[in-house]
């Protein structure tokens, strides 16, 4: 089961889309092209945001139907502003919100390891794919240290506020890895399990285009440093100006990507 955070702030889609958005659609552009689906799915993808990977379907994969599920209100708006060839709706990976054998594919980007209870949703994903519809989805390997610039934040805060290790998402999110993925999904039923790594750039022009966006509330991260004194902010800055100096430029990002049968 997931932990959750206080710092977990899923609104401000915007936001959202700066901090993590423009990443997610980067993956979802990889993940896609090599999945390979056929044309004429059903899909719907789980914990959509702001919609990143649904508008990769619809603009990639010649899909029938793509709905977008989102616990948040304010993703699930922001999404609906943004993509039109998709259908988006509140609700939570553990109920989704459409019947039994009703999609293709059940995808999803970036938000397994968020959900509350991990198995309940992997039930609820068998329960609304049809017989021989196929399981993809994709989390970044926050053990591993797989997201640089996160992986730099939290060192940094760890160092400065001894309290901030626990809500590293490498700390909270122990399972993020090939075997531990690979392990969820086979004891929920699925077979012909596959996991394999997607890496990414994730390049900032200077140290503010990379400070900027943990300043914008939305995330993990971001949602820690709004509650931080101004001084502590400024001191946590400071130490991450010296250590990527001349870096920022150079930061990658690697994503465990899964697929799966529904027998």
């Amino acid at each position: 089961m997931a932990k959750s955070s206080d710092h977990d702030t899923w609104s401000l889609g915007h936001s959202y889309d700066e901090y993590m958005g423009r990443w997610s659609r980067a993956v979802a552009a990889r993940f896609l092209d090599e999945l390979a689906p056929a044309p004429d799915l059903e899909w719907v993808d789980v914990g959509c945001g702001t919609g990143a990977l649904a508008a990769r379907i619809a603009a990639a994969c010649s899909p029938l139907a793509v709905t977008g599920v989102d616990p948040s209100a304010d993703f699930v708006a922001a999404a609906a502003a943004t993509v039109t060839a998709a259908r988006f709706e509140v609700g939570t990976a553990d109920a989704l919100p459409l019947g039994p054998d009703s999609v293709d594919v059940v995808a999803s980007a970036l938000a397994y390891n968020f959900v509350p209870d991990r198995p309940a949703a992997l039930a609820e994903f068998r329960r609304v794919c049809r017989p021989g519809g196929t399981l993809a989805f994709y989390v970044w390997d926050y053990p591993g240290g797989g997201v640089g610039f996160i992986d730099e934040f939290w060192r940094h805060a760890s160092v400065l506020d001894p309290a901030a290790g626990a809500l590293d998402e490498a700390a909270r999110f122990p399972f993020c890895t090939d075997t531990g993925l690979a392990g969820d999904v086979i004891a929920a039923g699925f077979a012909d399990v596959t996991v394999r790594p997607i890496e990414i750039a994730t390049p900032f022009v200077d140290f503010d285009a990379f400070w900027h966006p943990f300043t914008l509330g939305a995330g993990p991260a971001p949602g820690y440093l709004a509650g931080l004194e101004p001084e502590a902010c400024e001191r946590l800055r400071g130490a991450l100006a010296v250590t990527l100096h001349g870096r920022t430029e150079r930061l990658t990002a690697r994503a465990w990507a899964v697929t799966a049968t529904n027998p």
